[in-house]
């Protein structure tokens, strides 16, 4: 099946070819079956932030962020929201950068939280600071590409 987008599995990170036209039917994993969409953003560590940013072929929103932050906190509902909204068409994601340092260290973020827009691996866009779920929404669509 050719023409389709390489989506990761949230559970179990196995690649999956979905058709472009097909990512709002909820798709399942073809290895472990769950769904590849759930409204809900995805925790990554660094192999999971490997399998969906870099070898998936779907965008994703990271929110950069850390248990003790008060405005990351504060965006955390803001950001479950936008997953809500944006799903299938990108992948929401967190990375925990008390937990994950390399991940931090790795991307160079300074301030939390950060969003960054991935899209084909390569950072897109950038935007430190909290935002309100309709702010995240439509700045993840302004920098999707066309």
């Amino acid at each position: 099946m050719s023409g389709g987008i390489i989506v990761a599995c949230p559970r179990c990170n196995a690649r999956n070819r979905v058709p472009a036209a097909r990512l709002g039917e909820a798709p399942g994993c073809g290895k472990c079956g769950a769904p590849l969409f759930d409204g809900r953003p995805l925790a990554l560590d660094e192999a999971g932030f490997d399998a969906h940013v870099l070898r998936g072929e779907l965008p994703v929103l990271v929110d950069f962020w850390a248990p003790w932050c008060g405005p990351c906190r504060a965006m955390a509902p803001q950001f479950e929201a936008a997953a809500a909204q944006l799903e299938p068409q990108l992948r929401l994601a967190k990375v925990d950068t008390q937990a994950q340092p390399g991940l931090g260290g790795r991307f160079g973020i300074r301030s939390i939280p950060t969003l960054v827009l991935f899209v084909g691996g390569r950072e897109r866009a950038r935007q430190a600071g909290a935002m309100g779920a309709a702010d995240i929404v439509r700045w993840a669509r302004q920098h999707l590409p066309q």
